[in-house]
């Protein structure tokens, strides 16, 4: 029988572990929007453009902001570079963040993936007064302690979430990461206006720092090894997962999950999924002053209205996915795709239609919130798969999908700046109508392919027993 909710190491779990994703979330963007400001204004295409296309906004605030902190010369190229290459650090993690925490426990490479990432963002003004050069390697570094943060609580899920409540509590944890975009980007913005732009990178780092004391004091890797659990919710907990969960850990059918077809259908889709997602992530707060016309204060607040809506729907998809599958007893595969078409092909469909608003900034604001928000529906849909096709090795499968993944988010923001160089309005639409052609192809791909069973080759016991 099922345990309780309220006060429940699992719920436990999901909220802490949500406000890891908070902390790595925020970490990521702040720079996105601290960018805008640490750049000094002498970039004469951009002003020129810039007049040109939209009229600022009424009520743009004085420039309070900037008297301190320095500003820098860096040009479209440099500014793509620095805002891609945390992405060249976290490929690199997440195949082995996946394999390790596996073998040793997710807690401590969670913890101090996290916690590294906080250390570097404390650092980020010094090496931004370094060069370009150093501020590049810092982000390398900060992606390499975040690569693991994925792939580690995948693993972790695979001991703690019972198979019923997976969409529910996975939604919860890994909604943390629009969260923390959802209340950076605007933070940042602020900050930005009233302090300077250091401060975003001291104030976030020292919240990271905070979470790393609370996670390491709170959390167990297994239900079997937590000090505060009730011996009913760790019953409940593990008879869940018994059929499911290989009891060997050292074999790994390396082979088998390589040549596994339902997982390449995640991987094209979440390559897909991640294009979109990590160029707006990376460069709306830029579309928004240098085409739409806000300034910094309002930038921050309406960059992070996509994520506000992608949150909020994230959330209800999982609670109403694993309704369709409990109640409704509807198969999982189908609720897995259903949910993956519309939080796919919705974004593709809105994006683009972004791209032809003209200066009408509600509208274009609002298609670009709805087009995130819809994306939001595929938490419960191609991102939580592997833990239906592979439990034990969840964590591994993962750490492939999402080195797959994060190429989109080291391409996407150079392909997008180097074909916005004079940013008008036709050059954004191409960046868009790119977007949602991926969109569109991995949406598709994972709906012929996707499967929704655990596959046989992820369970060895069937194998070693002769059943």
């Amino acid at each position: 029988s099922s345990a309780p909710v309220c006060c429940s190491s699992r719920y436990g779990l999901a909220l802490l572990s949500c406000y890891g994703f908070f902390v790595a979330y925020a970490l990521r963007v702040n720079l996105s929007v601290a960018m805008v400001d640490m750049l000094s204004n002498n970039d004469n295409a951009t002003i020129n453009s810039s007049s040109q296309i939209c009229p600022a906004h009424g009520g743009s605030l004085p420039p309070l902001h900037n008297k301190t902190a320095k500003v820098y010369d860096w040009d479209s190229e440099t500014q793509g570079w620095i805002l891609g290459s945390f992405f060249y650090g976290y490929i690199f993690t997440q195949i082995p963040g996946g394999y390790l925490a596996r073998k040793y426990g997710a807690k401590w490479f969670l913890g101090i993936g996290i916690l590294g990432t906080a250390i570097f963002t404390l650092l980020t003004p010094l090496a931004a007064d370094m060069g370009a050069g150093y501020l590049i390697a810092l982000r390398v570094l900060e992606g390499i302690g975040e690569g693991v943060t994925f792939p580690a609580m995948h693993a972790m899920w695979s001991a703690w979430a019972p198979p019923l409540e997976r969409s529910k509590l996975l939604t919860i944890s890994y909604t943390g990461a629009q969260l923390g975009t959802v209340v950076s980007l605007p933070i940042s913005g602020l900050i930005c206006y009233h302090l300077d732009w250091t401060y975003v990178f001291y104030i976030f780092g020292a919240v990271g720092v905070c979470w790393f004391i609370l996670w390491m004091l709170l959390v167990s890797n297994t239900p079997e090894t937590h000090q505060r659990i009730s011996v009913k919710e760790k019953e409940y907990i593990t008879s869940s997962l018994k059929k499911e969960l290989s009891s060997s850990s050292k074999h790994i059918p390396w082979k088998a999950i390589l040549k596994s077809l339902p997982l390449w259908a995640i991987v094209v889709a979440h390559f897909s999924y991640n294009w979109t997602f990590y160029t707006l992530l990376t460069l709306l707060p830029t579309y928004m002053k240098n085409v739409l016309g806000f300034n910094i204060q309002q930038n921050g607040f309406l960059s992070a209205l996509p994520y506000l809506g992608c949150w909020l729907l994230a959330l209800m998809g999982g609670q109403l996915a694993d309704y369709l599958r409990e109640t409704l007893l509807i198969p999982t595969v189908k609720v897995r795709k259903c949910f993956s078409l519309i939080g796919m092909i919705g974004p593709a469909v809105f994006l683009v239609s972004a791209g032809y608003t003209g200066c009408n900034y509600v509208l274009a604001v609002s298609f670009l919130s709805i087009s995130s928000a819809l994306g939001g529906i595929s938490a419960s849909g191609f991102s939580i798969n592997h833990l239906d096709i592979a439990p034990s090795y969840a964590g591994i499968l993962l750490g492939i999908t999402n080195t797959f993944a994060t190429i989109p988010g080291m391409v996407g923001p150079v392909v997008a700046r180097a074909l916005t160089h004079s940013n008008t309005i036709e050059e954004w639409q191409t960046v868009f109508y790119i977007s949602a052609a991926i969109n569109v192809f991995g949406a598709v791909f994972f709906t012929i392919f996707g499967k929704g069973v655990v596959q046989d080759w992820a369970v060895p016991d069937l194998h070693s027993h002769g059943h």
